[in-house]
């Protein structure tokens, strides 16, 4: 059965889901030390109403960090942790975020596709210095070791009445 045959739902995740978000990153290798549903906004794709992938973003002044995303293996490569990452980047647009970043050291070439380039970890700490992973990565000493990420998004023109 592929995605296209299946139902899939985005929804928001409360902070019931906690352990459904937990469930999926641990079955994805991820993870969930710092995880916050209270501090950003999550979504879990339901895949026939049964979870198969989660995103969070969690967020600053005017940017935010995109983590935990997370697809299960059987439900991979159908376009399910794009529809993840572009209701994500949607939603970060939507709250007027300049920037938005992301820790991966694995998966570069998957985020380039989006348009995100690398950056620093000095970067992400200097904009980001309060969301849970940024703090998890400062007091534990693994945000040097980190790929970071960077996606600069467009901004509306001003027009002038």
């Amino acid at each position: 059965m592929t995605l296209t045959d299946m139902h899939v739902k985005l929804r928001q995740a409360a902070p019931a889901d906690l352990p459904i978000v937990l469930d999926l990153l641990t079955r994805c290798g991820l993870h969930t030390s710092s995880v916050d549903l209270g501090a950003g906004t999550y979504w879990i794709a339901d895949l026939d109403g049964v979870p198969g992938g989660c995103i969070g973003l969690e967020h600053g002044q005017g940017v935010s960090l995109i983590r935990s995303t997370a697809v299960v293996p059987e439900a991979r490569g159908q376009g399910l942790g794009r529809a993840l990452v572009r209701s994500a980047l949607t939603h970060a647009s939507l709250r007027g975020d300049r920037t938005v970043f992301l820790f991966s050291s694995e998966a570069g070439d998957y985020w380039a596709r989006f348009g995100f380039q690398p950056s620093s970890a000095a970067d992400v700490a200097g904009a980001l210095p309060d969301v849970p992973q940024v703090r998890s990565g400062l007091s534990k000493g693994w945000i040097d070791e980190e790929l970071v990420w960077r996606l600069d998004l467009p901004q509306p023109e001003v027009t002038q009445g």
